[in-house]
């Protein structure tokens, strides 16, 4: 264990774990359970973040959710991005959302509802129940992007090009194991549901077909 993480404060995640695979097995054992609206609720577990970030700001929040002919989904906020710091060699560490639990919301009886009834559990459950889920953070000390694979990192921190903005994306396709709601009026169910976040202005594209 790297000594500089373990004594980072834990807020949210705990910056010692990369990866926790008992939390992420524990996730794909039970999808319906995790996810009982299906992609509706995925979506939600990732705006909520957006959501969160906008609040923070006084309510100055902007999100672009697309569905894509793939079946994949992208959300895109403006926010600061995802924290990223440096170990004691200097090399980068994000915090671990993706992977391992949200210590507010998992394992705790009190945790906050999101907008469709269903208590929040946070980003792990979106990229454990996700065939591939890659995660894009643009912050003001750099931009880099990450791939994972059914919850676990496929790749490390890839850098990518600044653009002047600052902001997350997450794209994730779900996997089988994720109840299939019917496609016909998710888009407009989603739209209601955001308005909980009067905050945050949430944007859709529909790109699938039929």
């Amino acid at each position: 264990m790297d000594r500089t993480t373990a004594s980072w404060r834990n807020t949210t995640h705990d910056w010692a774990s990369t990866v926790d695979t008992g939390h992420l097995a524990l996730i794909r054992s039970d999808p319906a359970g995790f996810a009982p609206g299906g992609l509706r609720h995925l979506v939600l577990e990732v705006i909520a973040y957006a959501a969160d970030e906008a609040e923070s700001r006084g309510g100055a929040g902007r999100c672009a959710v697309t569905f894509h002919e793939d079946g994949s989904v992208s959300v895109a906020d403006d926010g600061r991005g995802t924290d990223t710091r440096l170990d004691a060699d200097g090399r980068p560490v994000k915090k671990p959302v993706m992977a391992t639990k949200d210590l507010r919301f998992f394992d705790h009886p009190g945790a906050q509802l999101l907008p469709d009834g269903q208590p929040r559990r946070g980003m792990s459950v979106v990229s454990a129940l996700s065939e591939w889920l890659v995660h894009t953070n643009r912050r003001a000390g750099g931009a880099w992007t990450q791939r994972y694979e059914h919850g676990v990192p496929a790749t490390g921190l890839n850098p990518i090009a600044g653009d002047g903005t600052t902001g997350t994306t997450v794209h994730f396709r779900p996997g089988d194991g994720v109840p299939r709601a019917s496609d016909e009026g998710t888009v407009s169910e989603l739209a209601r549901l955001v308005t909980a976040w009067p905050y945050l202005s949430v944007d859709f594209a529909d790109r699938r077909s039929g």
